[in-house]
């Protein structure tokens, strides 16, 4: 048997986070992982011989520049790079949107000259409203509690302080906040733009980890949750990590060694121990015991209720409640080794457009059709893919004059209807957005060396991630802010005496940022020193 301080399930981004703020801050953290390398859902891996990727999650913006600068990460190895273009959109007809510093406002010049007297209000109507989600997100927001005592003058204090940063905005901005928390991304888009494209740009980040159509309700917030990133001090920037995902995963995990955390992985939990009432440790599949004053967890938030904490430790109205949790986020994830870049028919050949985010989805009505399609019989004749080739910034990742790209790939069945299995569709599906691309850039399919094939069932067998989904629970409005992961539980403390939450099913949510971990990291703290001062 082993004891510790603390014991984090999960060795993800938000648990290596949550690990290396309590291990600087003195206590001893044990972090335990069924993997075989630390990192969760963003890593590195070789997926085909002499090429390599990010193989789940692929991209960065929302990794918080508190988390980095508090962690030293650039000093622990990581060095993220813009890039050189934001977004490619190309249609059919041969039209294409290109965005990014210097060129966003002409290209939709070109598309729509009403959409291009209208971008910019927009752009700044969404950064004010973002810049309400940076405030947001290393703070816990406003706590349900029952009855009056310390806990109920605490949240009336947090609730203040939330109220404090909504106060700065305008009433015209109060109103854009709730359209935003509450409205359809479509229906904002098509009181806006004219333009198919233009509106795609922004309904696609409406619909990313959404399993949803762009004109459902709520689909404006994953809009805004996308926004409220930043590179290097640029907000709304996206960039690439050198070295994939996984150098963020691996500079977080030598911080928090480098304090002292032991890190330790193919341990899985098997359960978790309750003794009063309150968690007291876990035991690992193996066997072994190990007995903590705190655990935190930053697995999906139902696999640790359902399968890790005993059900008759659990009060039933939380138990049934959380059986309830949505997930499942439509997500289909390649990764291809390619013999060359791909060239696009809207503009052929080599450019700063390859280094962008290229989304294959060229409106509004092609996204809710995809959803349709998935929703009614598995995945999306013609689905929605976002196109990344991280080696035109990153010429570690693939041997000279050779390429990887991600395929990031919207919409299908978390599950398959009729009892049909993903196991035995997986290619055929991974055909079908080959042959998406094709379509966009004829030779593509051509130059694909080799691929891995990710299905939501075999995203949930490798990283846990539940139906396939990226954010640990739908970001829908009744599991966001104090409702995230439960109404009485937004403030990283489970039902469970001595247990926390750290991972994405905790506010902000999902994505990488750090945030979760950080702000369970505080609260524990705050515990610790309140109980043994």
């Amino acid at each position: 048997m082993t004891e510790t301080d603390v014991l984090i399930i999960g060795a993800g981004h938000n648990g290596l986070t949550c690990a290396a703020y309590l291990a600087m801050a003195g206590l001893r953290v044990t972090v335990v992982d069924r993997r075989k390398v630390v990192g969760g859902a963003a890593v590195t891996e070789e997926f085909h011989p002499g090429f390599r990727n990010s193989v789940a999650a692929y991209t960065v913006s929302l990794l918080n520049p508190q988390v980095i600068a508090d962690l030293r990460l650039a000093n622990h190895g990581l060095r993220i790079v813009e890039r050189r273009t934001q977004n490619f959109l190309p249609a059919p007809d041969r039209s294409y949107l290109l965005t990014g510093e210097g060129r966003t406002h002409q290209s939709i010049a070109r598309l729509s000259e009403r959409d291009a007297t209208r971008i910019d209000g927009f752009m700044q109507e969404l950064e004010t409203i973002a810049d309400v989600l940076r405030a947001l997100v290393l703070r816990a927001p406003p706590n349900m509690v029952e009855g009056f005592g310390p806990g109920a003058i605490r949240e009336a204090f947090n609730a203040l302080g939330t109220a404090n940063v909504l106060r700065k905005l305008t009433l015209e901005q109060q109103r854009s906040l709730l359209d935003l928390f509450t409205r359809s991304a479509g229906e904002m888009l098509d009181e806006r733009f004219e333009n198919d494209l233009v509106k795609a740009l922004f309904g696609f980040d409406a619909i990313v980890g959404n399993y949803a159509s762009p004109y459902a309700a709520g689909s404006a917030y994953v809009m805004l949750h996308h926004a409220f990133g930043e590179v290097n001090g640029k907000k709304g920037v996206w960039g690439h990590a050198i070295g994939g995902m996984g150098a963020i995963t691996q500079a977080m995990a030598r911080a928090a060694r480098g304090h002292g955390a032991d890190i330790r992985l193919e341990a899985g939990v098997r359960e978790v121990i309750v003794e009063r009432d309150r968690a007291a440790g876990v035991v690992l599949d193996n066997g072994e015991t190990i007995r903590a004053k705190y655990l935190a967890s930053s697995v999906n938030p139902k696999l640790l209720y359902t399968r890790l904490v005993p059900a008759d430790a659990l009060p039933p109205d939380f138990l049934a409640r959380i059986h309830n949790w949505r997930n499942g986020s439509g997500t289909f994830r390649m990764n291809v080794a390619l013999s060359a870049l791909p060239s696009f028919t809207a503009l052929p050949g080599a450019g700063d457009h390859l280094s962008a985010g290229i989304i294959l989805a060229p409106s509004l009505g092609y996204m809710d059709r995809a959803w349709r399609d998935a929703r009614d019989h598995g995945w999306s004749c013609q689905p929605v893919v976002e196109l990344l080739i991280p080696s035109t910034l990153d010429d570690t990742l693939s041997p000279p004059g050779e390429h990887v790209a991600s395929l990031f790939c919207q919409h299908v069945a978390p599950e398959l209807p009729d009892g049909k299995s993903w196991d035995d569709h997986r290619e055929e599906v991974a055909d079908l957005m080959i042959a998406t691309v094709e379509a966009y850039a004829p030779g593509f399919a051509a130059s694909v060396m080799g691929r891995q094939v990710l299905s939501p069932l075999d995203l949930e067998r490798q990283f846990g991630l539940l139906g396939g989904d990226i954010f640990h629970g739908a970001l829908s409005l009744n599991q966001i802010f104090s409702a995230r992961p439960m109404l009485g539980h937004a403030d990283y403390r489970g039902p469970l005496k001595g247990l926390y939450h750290c991972g994405s099913g905790a506010h902000p949510g999902g994505g990488v940022t750090g945030a979760p971990g950080h702000n369970a990291a505080r609260v524990i703290l705050g515990d610790h020193r309140a109980f043994f001062g």
